[in-house]
């Protein structure tokens, strides 16, 4: 009988079938990202439901209306907030798991200690550009929580459920770009470790 290939995994166990082989070849997040990375992995599950969430919504939305004659107020609004929310931490969980998409044309060229080293330089570059945008967005939330007689306030919709979507959803971009600002900055501090740990192992 023939024995299963187990050269794909990690752990050398038999890889489940019709599991991709990316999705064998690699964990779910970059040892590189640290616990940082495993706490965005562990958290996006919540996140994950938004989505399931705010479908559900919208289809009790279409029964409400079009066959009880009784739409709401706020599913539009809540379904909206709930994917917008989805969104924006999914750029923090694609950093966490090296998912986004990249030019690999340089990159593809380059192996072991070089490799190390462009990776810390790409991730330093993107800690500075998201830190930047960071700052950007402090400044949408102090408009939209600090009326100019320095009173706190939550920006709303202004329809007719007026929630305060738009202020919570500045709020919590806010909060992924400083967190993906860190996450950058722990994967630069082990790639340029991982490197140093390399050319110590070529001498």
């Amino acid at each position: 009988m023939a024995q299963p290939d187990t050269s794909a995994t990690p752990s050398g166990t038999a890889a489940p079938e019709g599991l991709p082989d990316a999705a064998i070849a690699h964990p779910r997040t970059l040892p590189e990202a640290g616990r940082l990375g495993w706490l965005v992995d562990r958290v996006s599950v919540v996140f994950a439901a938004g989505i399931i969430l705010a479908m559900a919504i919208l289809v009790m939305e279409v029964v409400m209306r079009y066959f009880f004659g009784a739409p709401t107020t706020w599913a539009h609004e809540t379904s909206t907030t709930l994917s917008a929310i989805t969104f924006v931490f999914g750029g923090l969980l694609c950093v966490a798991r090296n998912s986004h998409i990249r030019v690999v044309l340089l990159y593809d060229l380059v192996r072991g200690r070089a490799m190390q080293l462009l990776n810390a330089l790409i991730s330093l570059a993107c800690m500075g550009s998201t830190g930047f945008f960071a700052w950007a967005a402090w400044k949408m939330v102090k408009k939209a929580t600090i009326r100019p007689s320095g009173d706190f306030y939550l920006e709303s919709s202004g329809s007719a459920w007026n929630s305060p979507a738009p202020a919570v959803i500045k709020i919590f971009l806010l909060l992924v770009l400083i967190v993906m600002s860190c996450q950058f900055m722990v994967l630069a501090f082990n790639y340029l470790r991982a490197a140093r740990a390399h050319g110590r192992a070529v001498r």
